[in-house]
């Protein structure tokens, strides 16, 4: 997955996201793309730069912290939606 697609599925998740979980949504994507991330020494600050917002802006910069939170996080926990899909494949 390039860092272009990166930017676009966070924009995704993002605009998408329930109100009032638009943070968790970035926190989120850090954990399911983190090991993407990490792989290609991707910086949070190039996937912001590659964000692009219902409204055509990109994602405001203080963001980064809240990805990095994600990735961080990754290693400690597993998604919900991760969990079902292996769980239905495997269980």
């Amino acid at each position: 997955m390039t860092v272009n697609e990166l930017g676009k599925e966070l924009s995704e998740m993002y605009e998408n996201a329930p109100e009032g979980d638009k943070v968790a949504m970035i926190h989120l994507f850090g954990i399911r793309y983190s090991k993407i991330i990490k792989k290609n020494n991707y910086t949070a600050s190039e996937i912001i730069d590659n964000t692009k917002l219902e409204n055509g802006s990109n994602m405001n910069k203080s963001y980064q912290t809240e990805i990095s939170k994600g990735v961080n996080l990754a290693e400690y926990v597993i998604d919900k939606e991760t969990l079902i899909k292996f769980i239905k494949d495997y269980g």
